[in-house]
């Protein structure tokens, strides 16, 4: 097939791409960044708001992945305009060119704070932050599309890692690697799934190809393998060698600290991550199970210890250096937190 990927220079879409690549099709992708590393494949350097730029990226696509999205840690403004009005001149201009299948890769985000888990894609969205609200905003556009005729499968994977992912694991990656103690409130003793890129490839590779009647629906993408925070991060500074510890906070002085810091700008740590820090936080991914026949080849574990390794081999390149902190293939800046390594 011809496939367009809206976001091709980001984690995903890099991993997608080679995958795809590999499978024999035709690729084209659209983003703001260049990607000298990877080939064989077109690149436009473009933004998913300019109708100009989507309709070059698109024209001839059998199907369009739309992986494009803002970070939490964007201002609320650019959230809503690339996420949102991003999503809705893709959608607009794939039902112009008449493309019946786009995947939009959303996210777990759009359940807000449930407190219902494992949680089901029945749950109803619940809006609590700028990111989740124009999650939320995005799929609800594509659901309009759906009502035209289109096929949307949405994608609700939990937080993914693998090659070219930092973002904020850059920060347990640096100080384990430097050898110092790694401090989670209440010692991280609550049940946390992520997801490896490799196994959201994989999803996604799926739903290209099975029948619309079958896809045209929200699936959960998530580790099934899991058990908590602790043992995820501690099995980081294990692999680091310097013998140290996840350190447990007091829970309820760390969330007040932690609010502060995000209120003044000075801390990446926002509401949701504090809410998934100190609660049990994942969802079923039974659907995905039964309907796609997923099944996830790493844990959770598995998913961070190989994003470790690769930020080691990669921390002295360009890639691991970056210090703009507006993607998730650059580590995000510590503010504040990055003083307290002096303590630990």
């Amino acid at each position: 097939m011809h496939i367009a990927i809206t976001g091709g220079a980001g984690v995903l879409g890099r991993n997608l791409i080679q995958r795809l690549i590999t499978e024999g099709h035709s690729v084209t992708s659209l983003d703001l960044t260049f990607v000298p590393q990877l080939t064989n494949y077109r690149q436009i350097i473009g933004d998913i708001r300019n109708p100009g730029d989507v309709r070059s990226a698109i024209t001839g696509a059998d199907v369009v992945i739309h992986a494009a999205a803002a970070l939490p840690s964007y201002k609320p403004q650019q959230i809503r305009s690339i996420s949102v009005e991003g999503t809705r001149t893709v959608m607009a201009a794939c039902h112009a060119a008449r493309i019946k299948r786009v995947v939009h890769v959303s996210s777990s985000a759009v359940y807000g704070l449930p407190d219902i888990v494992p949680t089901p894609e029945e749950h109803p969205r619940e809006r609590v932050d700028p990111y989740n609200c124009a999650k939320i905003d995005a799929e609800l556009i594509c659901e309009d599309y759906r009502d035209k005729g289109m096929c949307v499968p949405i994608l609700r994977p939990k937080t993914f890692l693998g090659p070219h992912r930092l973002g904020i694991f850059s920060m347990l990656f640096e100080w384990a690697d430097e050898g110092h103690h790694f401090p989670l409130m209440g010692g991280g003793h609550f049940r946390s799934q992520m997801l490896d890129v490799d196994d959201l490839v994989e999803v996604v590779n799926t739903v290209l190809n099975l029948p619309d009647a079958t896809v045209n629906s929200e699936f959960n993408v998530a580790a099934t393998d899991f058990t908590t925070l602790h043992d995820d991060f501690q099995a980081v500074l294990d692999a680091a060698g310097h013998g140290k510890r996840v350190i447990a906070l007091p829970a309820k002085p760390a969330i007040g600290a932690l609010r502060m810091l995000e209120v003044l700008g000075i801390s990446p740590v926002y509401k949701r991550l504090i809410y998934k820090l100190s609660r049990d936080a994942y969802v079923s991914t039974a659907r995905a199970g039964s309907v796609l026949g997923f099944a996830p080849k790493y844990s959770n574990q598995d998913a961070i210890l190989r994003t470790f390794h690769w930020w080691r081999q990669q921390k002295s390149s360009e890639q691991a250096v970056v210090k703009a902190g507006r993607t998730s293939r650059e580590p995000w800046r510590q503010g504040v937190l990055g003083m307290a390594k002096a303590v630990f």
